[in-house]
Order: C-alpha cells, then sequence, then structure tokens
C-alpha cells in the first residue's frame, strides 16, 4: 500500500512540475510579448501548443505575434483557429479579416467584417456597405503612378526616403559592415539608423559609410525624417534616448520622441527634444507643411480617436503650440500614421482603419476652399497593395517620389519604392450667355470621343462652371446645350501636353435662340435726326411705353441697347455718334426709373449694320438713310 501511494505521489509530483514548467513557459512568452519581442514570443507559443498547455490562449497569442510582425500569411492560419474557439472576443474576427485582405481574400474578408460588426464591433457603417464597391474601382481605376527600380535596399528593413537638395535621406536596419550590431526583438533586425545617398548615384550598395554624419544616429532607433526648406533644421523620430539615457515608462516601454537637429559645418548637432514629447506614449514620424508653421507627427497620446492618430502643433516665433488632433475625417479608431504635406499643402497618411487593399495602405486627402480636409482618398494600385504601404513622399513638383512597403516580391522586410506620377488631367470651364457674358447655370455639357460618341455628360453649376475628368494624349468634343440657347460643340485635345499639367481651360459662349424669345408686345425702333443723339419727342412715346412694359407687365425682363448711324460722314465720326445715341437712350430709362442691372449693355455701331444698301455707294433719299440713325431693343432674358 506503501508503495501505490508512493508511486501516486511520485506521478502527482511529475505531473505538478510538468504544469508548473508549462505555466513558467507561458509567463515567458507573455513577457517577451509585452517587450515587443515576437519573434521569440511566437516560438515559445509554438512550444505551448504543441505541449497542449492553454492552447485556446496561446492560439491567440500567436496570431496577434504574426500580425504584429505584420506576416497575413501566417497569421491567417492561426487567425481561423482563434475565430473557431468558444467565447472568443470578437476583435478577433476583425483581425481575422484584415488578414485575410492582407492575402487577397477580400470576399471572405467582407464575412468576418460583417460578422465584427454583428457581434458589437465599432465599424463605419458606410465604409462597410461600399467595401465591395471600392475594390472595384481600386482595381479597375486608371493608375497615375508608375513604379520605377530602387538598387539600394537591403535585406532588411528600408523605408522613410526624404529627398532634399539632391540628397536622399531614409531610414534603414542594414547596419552592414558593423561587426557588432544591436537587434530588435519585435523583428529580430538591428535597430534603425539614418542614411544619406546622392539621388544621382547609382550604386546599389549602401554601408555604414552613408549613414548621417553627426549626432542623430545611436544604438536605437532613428527616423523617419522631415527638413526644412533651407535644408538646415532636420526633425527626427528616435527612441526616448538622449544624454546617453534610455528612458522606459513603468511597464519598460521605450517609447518614441520627436528631436530636432541643425546642420552645422556639413554635421547634424545640438539635437534637442521638442517640448511636447512624452514618456508615457509615442511622438513620431514628424512632417512639415510647406510654409514651416505647423508640424504633423503621429501619436498615440491619451484621447485620441484610435490605435495612433495624427495630430499637428503651430509653430511660431514663440515655439510650439499645444498638440491638437486632425480630427475623425482623417483619424480612425484603428491606427493612422507617417504623416506628409506635399507642396500644395495637401496631406498624405497610412492607415488600416479606412477602406483598403490589405493592411496598411496609403491615402491622400481632399480640402476645401477653407483648407478643411474633407475626405480621405486610397491612392490605389500600384501605391497599394494587400501588404503594409506607407512612408510616402512626393517631390515638390508633384511628378515624383517614394514610398515604402513588405509586398511580395521586395528585398528586405520593408523596401523602399519610387514612382513617377502622371496626374489625372480635366477640362474646366464656364459656360456663359455669348451676348450678355453672363455663366449659364445647369446647361448640359457632354464630353464626346473623337467619333462623337458620348462619354460623360453634366450639368453646370450656378456659376456656369464645369469640369470633366479626361485622359491624356486624346481628341475629344465638348457639346453644350441649354434650352433658351443655341447647342454649341467644340474641340479639345489632350496631346502634347505637359505631364505637370493637370486642367485644360475650355469657356464655352451660347448664342440666344430667339426663336425661343417669349412673345411679347415687340420693343419699337426708335430714331434720330441727322448728326444729332438728342432723344426726339415722338420717340419719348416708345421709351415711356418700354418702361411700362418693363416695370409693370415684365419685371424681369432685361434688354440690351444697340445704336446705329448712317453712312454719311466718318466711321471714326459715326463711331462716336452712335455711342453718344445708344448713351442718350440708357440715360432716358435710367431716369425714368429702370433699374441699371436691367440693361446689360449699350453700345453704338457706327455704320455697321446698316438696313438698306445705302452705304455711299448708290443715291439714297433722306428718308432710306432715317431707316439708319436708329436705336434698337434687344430682349436678353425674360422668366
Amino acid at each position: 500500500m506503501r508503495l501505490k501511494n508512493h508511486i501516486i505521489t511520485s506521478m502527482v509530483l511529475v505531473i505538478n512540475m510538468a504544469v508548473f514548467s508549462q505555466s513558467g513557459l507561458q509567463k515567458k512568452a507573455d513577457n517577451l510579448f509585452n517587450k515587443f519581442s515576437f519573434v521569440d514570443a511566437a516560438h515559445v507559443y509554438k512550444e505551448l501548443i504543441s505541449k497542449n498547455y492553454n492552447t485556446d490562449y496561446a492560439t491567440r497569442q500567436l496570431s496577434d505575434c504574426y500580425a504584429y510582425m505584420r506576416n497575413p500569411d501566417s497569421a491567417v492560419v492561426y487567425y481561423k483557429k482563434v475565430i473557431e474557439q468558444p467565447n472568443v472576443p470578437n476583435q478577433y474576427y476583425y483581425n481575422y479579416a484584415q488578414a485575410l485582405r492582407g492575402v487577397k481574400d477580400y470576399k471572405e474578408s467582407r464575412v468576418w467584417l460583417k460578422r465584427y460588426k454583428d457581434e458589437g464591433g465599432e465599424i463605419n457603417e458606410a465604409n462597410f456597405l461600399k467595401d465591395s464597391d471600392f475594390i472595384n474601382s481600386i482595381f479597375n481605376a486608371k493608375p497615375q503612378y508608375f513604379l520605377k527600380d530602387v538598387n539600394f535596399n537591403s535585406k532588411y528593413s528600408d523605408f522613410g526616403a526624404y529627398e532634399k537638395d539632391g540628397s536622399l535621406y531614409f531610414a534603414s536596419s542594414r547596419d552592414e559592415g558593423v561587426s557588432s550590431k544591436h537587434i530588435y526583438g519585435w523583428n529580430e533586425e538591428p535597430f534603425l539608423d539614418v542614411y544619406v545617398k546622392a539621388t544621382s548615384s547609382k550604386d546599389s550598395i549602401v554601408n555604414n559609410k552613408f549613414k548621417l554624419q553627426g549626432a542623430v544616429n545611436t544604438m536605437y532607433h532613428e527616423g523617419p525624417l522631415t527638413m526644412s526648406k533651407d535644408g538646415k533644421t532636420m526633425y527626427f523620430s528616435r527612441n526616448n534616448f538622449n544624454k546617453q539615457v534610455l528612458g522606459k515608462t513603468d511597464e519598460g516601454i521605450t517609447n518614441l520622441k520627436i528631436y530636432k537637429a541643425v546642420l552645422v559645418d556639413g554635421k547634424w548637432t545640438n539635437i534637442e527634444e521638442l517640448p511636447f514629447n512624452s514618456n508615457t506614449y509615442s511622438i513620431a514620424h514628424p512632417a512639415l507643411n510647406s510654409d514651416e508653421t505647423k508640424l504633423y507627427f503621429t501619436s498615440d497620446m491619451p484621447g485620441g480617436i484610435g490605435g495612433t492618430d495624427i495630430y499637428y502643433v503651430d509653430i511660431d516665433s514663440n515655439g510650439y503650440g499645444t498638440p491638437k488632433n486632425l480630427g475623425s475625417t482623417v483619424n480612425t479608431n484603428k491606427n493612422e500614421s507617417f504623416p506628409f504635406i506635399n507642396n500644395e499643402g495637401n496631406l498624405f497618411l497610412a492607415s488600416d482603419g479606412h477602406p483598403g487593399l490589405g493592411l496598411l495602405d496609403v491615402f491622400g486627402t481632399v480640402s476645401d476652399e477653407n483648407n478643411n480636409i474633407i475626405s480621405v482618398i486610397n491612392l490605389g494600385t500600384p501605391v497599394n497593395s494587400s501588404k503594409d504601404d506607407f512612408s510616402f513622399f512626393m517631390s515638390e513638383d508633384g511628378l515624383s517620389g517614394y514610398f515604402a512597403s513588405n509586398r511580395d516580391g521586395g528585398v528586405g522586410s520593408d523596401d523602399i519604392y519610387a514612382f513617377d506620377r502622371v496626374p489625372p488631367l480635366k477640362i474646366e470651364g464656364t459656360v456663359t450667355d455669348a451676348e450678355t457674358n453672363t455663366p449659364i447655370a445647369n446647361a448640359t455639357v457632354t464630353l464626346l470621343d473623337s467619333n462623337s460618341n458620348p462619354i460623360a455628360t453634366l450639368k453646370t453649376d450656378e456659376n456656369g462652371y464645369f469640369d470633366i475628368n479626361i485622359d491624356r494624349d486624346t481628341d475629344y468634343y465638348i457639346q453644350v446645350k441649354n434650352d433658351a440657347y443655341l447647342d454649341n460643340t467644340i474641340a479639345i485635345t489632350s496631346k502634347g501636353i505637359n505631364r505637370s499639367v493637370t486642367s485644360i481651360n475650355a469657356n464655352i459662349a451660347l448664342n440666344p435662340d430667339r426663336s425661343k424669345t417669349p412673345i411679347i408686345a415687340e420693343l419699337q425702333t426708335i430714331y434720330f435726326d441727322f448728326d444729332r443723339y438728342a432723344i426726339r419727342k415722338d420717340s419719348t412715346l416708345e421709351l415711356d411705353r418700354i418702361v411700362n412694359l418693363m416695370n409693370t407687365t415684365h419685371p424681369d425682363m432685361v434688354i440690351k441697347i444697340e445704336s446705329h448711324t448712317d453712312s454719311r460722314g466718318t466711321k471714326k465720326y459715326n463711331d462716336i455718334l452712335s455711342e453718344e445715341r445708344a448713351k442718350a437712350t440708357y440715360d432716358y430709362l435710367i431716369n425714368k426709373g429702370i433699374d441699371a442691372s436691367r440693361i446689360s449693355e449699350y453700345k453704338g455701331f457706327g455704320e455697321q449694320k446698316l438696313t438698306n444698301q445705302c452705304d455711299g455707294t448708290i443715291p439714297c433719299t433722306e428718308a432710306q438713310h432715317q431707316l439708319n440713325r436708329r436705336t434698337q431693343f434687344i430682349v436678353i432674358r425674360m422668366e
């Protein structure tokens, strides 16, 4: 009996020791996970799964490890097991959906996004409903970005390309040529440093000799960066490491901060920490606007909208203002990062919260006339892929730039990609009345191809304005119609248009259709004595009738005054005389109470528009000459 008890006791001890050992293994894995050492943590969680210890938890943690390591191929495998677990937190439905996008399974991704939403998950309803159309539109859209080869990427992480004055700056963990490397546990790569090379250089080997000169680089992370216009001030991200002291939170986490450096004798020095940094959260990814009055950045500070948001601070002679969140149009409940402001003042960013093709996508923003951001637009392919796409940079002319991606087919974990850009081209213009030069609202504008087949139709706005996107190197026609006017069609071409040009002007005038003018009592012609412009007594009867007609019967009628002479006298003199007759007629109507806005124009035509053959080449009677000494009234508009 004692022997049996001894055996049982020994078995319990062995089991307890095994459980204790596996419990310690899980503690080790969680400790690595919490320190962002995801590569090592993944190995330990796999060991726990193989030993069948707390498998559901270990599988969830392992799937998150792969997600943090930006490895959707492996994440999908383990998230699929996670979502089959009982009582799994609904956040894993969202995580699985995102991982599925990372492997381009958009149909299945929408299934699990819906499950996440149905289980109470927070998701933008409009974005969810249009997701299918969004994917189709992205892949069917005409690209404006075209990728170029970059030959200096390494087998490690390279990103944050920033071009300035013939030099290309970027962050890299390559650290090649250095015998002692500091390894970052998140991805087991060396820590990031800032490198710089000449943009004109074709060198494919960029080693530690290309590291930025000065005091910017340390043994921890540096980059990405931005610079002032004069190239003498740099803002850059760095781990909380200053004066050889590494800062940590109470949980042992080292956050990111933004520092400033100045260029002195070819070296970056005088490192300063910006005053709005914090030891308890990260501030990173600096970006200056074109006039250097605002510094944009990424932060996970308390009070934000999502995981990380885009903020900015104002810069003036007194220093830096208080961080301001860009709001819910830009920021989502997920992650927004890597802001960049182009020369036109437009914001670009990376996000995994706005509708995208995979993990992080690059987005641009659209602003109204008051520079308020009103929408966020996915840049589409080939800038974006099913993987991470981020750290967007555009040259001052907007025709080239860089971004980074960990997409399939790259050299390292993150690679820098260069692009040429062909901006979209549009025709824009104003449709006006040919006689009054006033804008015509609600005119129908149709874009036709070179064979007169309709491509697009729209209406002019209240100012007569229209714009239509077109292809480059193509011939078109523009047809304009309005019920009160004669149709007008013009030819226009985008052939030979420089790549930097983004719009072609096409102002179009329409002539009133007199056959459609409402029938009213005819406005009679009035006549003048020879070589005189005074209003005759018999003419006042007709002028008074016109005044009464405009003020009572047709209070919205607008007219135009045209005055003429006979052919006697010089052309120059007759031009002046007809202008005087037009002015005298105008003054009479105004003095009788007609509002000036209701007379669109008064103009003299001299002897240009004779009503008969009395041009001086044949004998004419005084009565025949009298027919040419006249003022006529033309109805421009009637409501």
